[in-house]
């Protein structure tokens, strides 16, 4: 849902004519969600790389990151397939972060549920 609202977002930010904003999608499992899988997601949910970038890195860059702007995830349940597959889920902090040109936090937003006319309107106001 979170990035389901990012990109309602994006279109209407399109829409409007407004440019250089960039959205930013970070991995939660860099040992898992290789660049290639990244690239895969974006595929499927149509998310074109002109404007928004995903970020994977070793471990101990992801902790750090998500350190800097609070973000608490760990993996959730797991399950194992007849073949002896591994499949587990990541629970997450539910969040779109507003994070200005300078790269300081401005408001944090819940991902699933954000109102978008909020979102939009903060965004304007950042590029005023």
């Amino acid at each position: 849902m979170t990035t389901y609202n990012m990109q309602l977002t994006q279109d209407r930010l399109k829409k409007e004519g407004i440019q250089n904003v960039k959205f930013i999608s970070v991995t939660f499992d860099p040992n898992r969600d290789f660049p290639s899988v990244l690239k895969k997601y974006a595929e499927i949910r149509n998310i074109g790389f002109k404007d928004w970038t995903f970020l994977w890195g070793d471990k101990k860059n992801t902790n750090s990151f998500m350190d800097r702007f609070d973000i608490t995830f760990f993996p959730a349940d797991t399950t194992y397939s007849p073949d002896g597959g591994v499949s587990y889920s990541m629970m997450h902090t539910d969040r779109i972060s507003l994070i200005d040109s300078d790269g300081e936090l401005r408001k944090n937003y819940r991902g699933s549920h954000v109102n978008l006319d909020e979102l939009f309107n903060d965004i304007k106001y950042l590029g005023d």
